[in-house]
């Protein structure tokens, strides 16, 4: 057989010109720059400890933002992120003793089933309250405590006050920043203060009220001052407007829909008093103290309806209409506007402080406003609608795992931007977002 020598030299060619176009896998040097991260404190509230589906469970504390923060400062030789974890198979707990929220379907009083968020249980499991899992040898990283405010940072005994650091307190007469502190972390995250203005908003405005400037001054400062006595690298958060989230807008304060009987039949009630409905879209009804004689008025754009609002009292009810909305169901432009102007006073301290101590600053709300907006992460599209968005869990306030995982990347862009690091972000899109059933 003869061999045709032109023809194996043009295919040696060609294989040369075709190793020579092939792109050189470029390799990425990751490091921690002027870090040192192998011990690693989360220190905050609610949303740090990984609570989401309004309550804490495993999966929640999995991906929580510690953690997802923890398990890229490993990449870069960061130490072991312990957590006060919950057993595997728990339904997770709130703080009112409720499970968590799994998307289910519930039918309401007109009979129509469909989707809704609804309880994984009857009840929470308490049994999480019953041991003790602090171990000297195992300190936590994640100081993330549901419901903790900033008043209680330095309170001995406040496992007597909170039973989500009751499980993790090392003694009954620890604080939250004494334990925080105790494992002399050489790198921390802090953020607080959220706890505080979401009692306010979830409320209504009801019944409690908002720090003042000096008021958050004086709690934020003693304990930004401790923190950074121990470890001089770290990251401070500012807070979101929470008026931008699902649970303030998913009733829209025009969601009353009315026929003509029932249009007429309000007519005749609240005519007199200045008040009118029409055929289709009509503006809630309130009780607002400032509004004239009766205390009654319908809502204006802008005043939001609290998630936590009966809906079956709303549709069959008359709620929202012949029986006006309670001040809890609702935060007024006035309500809305103090939530802006102090989120904003307290975001200004914030980061004067962040530049005092030389630490690195994520602006929170920023992110918090671009999920307002709507993003797209590796072809994913990300939107505040409550459920179907991808970024919040069912609960409305507290981030889903992905959400968490780009809210993690945002405190990594800044560390790296701070520290001269070249710590990897996420893909968020290898964590999950709602579960549908």
């Amino acid at each position: 057989m003869k061999t045709n020598f032109k023809k194996i030299a043009f295919f040696s060619v060609a294989a040369l010109l075709v190793a020579a176009c092939k792109p050189k896998e470029s390799k990425t040097d990751y490091t921690a720059g002027d870090l040192n991260l192998s011990n690693f404190v989360a220190i905050g509230g609610t949303s740090t400890s990984g609570y989401m589906g309004d309550a804490l469970y495993r999966e929640g504390q999995e991906n929580s933002l510690g953690a997802i923060l923890a398990k890229q400062f490993e990449i870069v030789g960061g130490g072991l992120f312990n957590q006060p974890f919950v057993a595997e198979n728990s339904v997770g707990i709130n703080t009112d003793n409720l499970a968590q929220l799994i998307l289910g379907f519930k039918t309401d009083c007109l009979n129509v089933t469909s989707l809704s968020p609804v309880r994984k249980a009857s009840s929470g499991d308490a049994s999480i309250f019953s041991d003790n899992l602090y171990d000297a040898t195992k300190p936590f990283g994640n100081y993330g405590i549901p419901g903790f405010y900033m008043a209680y940072a330095f309170s001995p005994a406040y496992s007597s006050q909170n039973n989500f650091f009751k499980r993790m307190a090392s003694s009954t007469s620890a604080s939250v920043i004494g334990d925080a502190l105790n494992s002399t972390p050489t790198f921390f995250s802090l953020y607080v203060g959220l706890d505080e203005v979401m009692t306010y908003a979830k409320a209504g405005g009801k019944n409690t009220t908002l720090l003042t400037e000096s008021q958050f001054q004086a709690l934020y400062s003693p304990i930004i001052d401790q923190v950074t006595s121990v470890s001089n690298q770290g990251i401070v958060s500012t807070l979101p407007d929470v008026t931008k989230m699902p649970y303030f807008n998913t009733i829209p304060y025009d969601g009353l829909n009315l026929d003509e009987a029932n249009a007429a039949s309000l007519n005749a009630i609240y005519n007199p008093i200045g008040l009118s409905f029409v055929v289709g879209k009509n503006a809630f009804v309130i009780q607002d103290p400032s509004a004239g004689t009766f205390g009654v008025r319908q809502m204006v754009p802008g005043e939001k309806i609290v998630l936590s609002v009966p809906l079956d009292s709303v549709k069959c009810n008359k709620m929202g209409s012949v029986f006006p909305f309670r001040d809890e169901f609702v935060l007024t432009l006035d309500e809305v506007n103090s939530i802006k102007n102090n989120t904003e006073l307290y975001n200004n301290y914030i980061t004067a402080k962040a530049a005092e101590k030389n630490i690195a600053l994520v602006e929170t709300d920023d992110f918090y406003a671009s999920l307002t907006s709507g993003i797209v992460f590796n072809g994913i599209g990300l939107n505040p609608n409550f459920v179907s968005g991808g970024a919040y869990s069912l609960d409305g306030i507290n981030l889903n795992p992905r959400g968490n995982a780009l809210l993690a990347n945002e405190f990594i862009k800044a560390i790296n931007a701070k520290y001269k690091s070249n710590i990897p972000t996420v893909d968020a899109t290898l964590f999950r977002g709602v579960i549908f059933p």
